[in-house]
């Protein structure tokens, strides 16, 4: 019950926040952002164990640290690096956490399985495709990025194939939606400016966590 009330509260408080981007006070929303997560966490923190539970905390405070150091980006590339490392590290905790929730593999889903492995192998080509021209120094590590939200997509998809409705379904839609929502960022920041770019990052990056934290909690729930 807190658990659910606190979902309620993020829901809210980031409903403001993006808001108050939309009307282009983005001096203003720059103040809110390390309030935006602590809501998920919390809910996480307060929800009733379960075997995940630890891992879960671990890639959302990792994301927070992510946030948090990605306000002074613009201010040195050494904070955007820094923040790319903790978002590198959650993408890696949420690997394991889908990892740890899989059980069997349906085989009789094999078909549907490589379609989505095509799928995320083409995404990830075609974003390398469009970004190395302009990405510098930063060439190895904004691969390995992409390498390793492809590996948490892929994670994601083989436990909707194997995980029940309708828990599965969000967190497959979380994790493509946070693909998005980095392809978005890094096509912003190495390929062209995005009109509303702030608002798109920030309202797809905070709707992937929430589905992905509510489908693991639905996952977990206690019968």
């Amino acid at each position: 019950m807190k658990s659910n009330i606190i979902l309620k509260r993020f829901i809210g408080f980031n409903l403001v926040y993006l808001l108050i981007i939309l009307f282009g006070k983005e001096e203003i929303a720059w103040f809110f952002k390390p309030f935006l997560l602590p809501f998920l966490i919390l809910a996480v923190y307060v929800h009733e164990r379960f075997i995940t539970k630890k891992v879960l905390l671990t890639a959302l405070t990792l994301s927070w640290f992510g946030d948090i150091i990605l306000m002074f980006a613009d201010k040195r590339e050494l904070y955007f690096i820094a923040g790319l490392i903790a978002f590198l590290l959650s993408h890696i905790f949420y690997i394991i956490l889908f990892s740890k929730q899989l059980k069997i593999y349906l085989k009789k889903s094999k078909i549907i399985f490589w379609i989505g492995v095509t799928a995320i192998t083409f995404y990830l080509i075609v974003m390398m495709l469009i970004l190395l021209p302009s990405l510098g120094d930063l060439k190895i590590p904004v691969f390995v990025y992409a390498l390793t939200i492809s590996i948490m997509l892929l994670f994601a998809l083989k436990g909707f194939m194997n995980w029940h409705k309708p828990a599965s379904i969000y967190i497959l839609v979380g994790a493509i939606i946070f693909v998005a929502s980095d392809s978005i960022l890094a096509f912003n920041k190495f390929y062209a400016p995005l009109q509303y770019s702030s608002f798109l990052i920030m309202a797809t990056y905070l709707l992937a966590q929430y589905l992905i934290v509510i489908g693991i909690l639905k996952l977990n729930k206690k019968k």
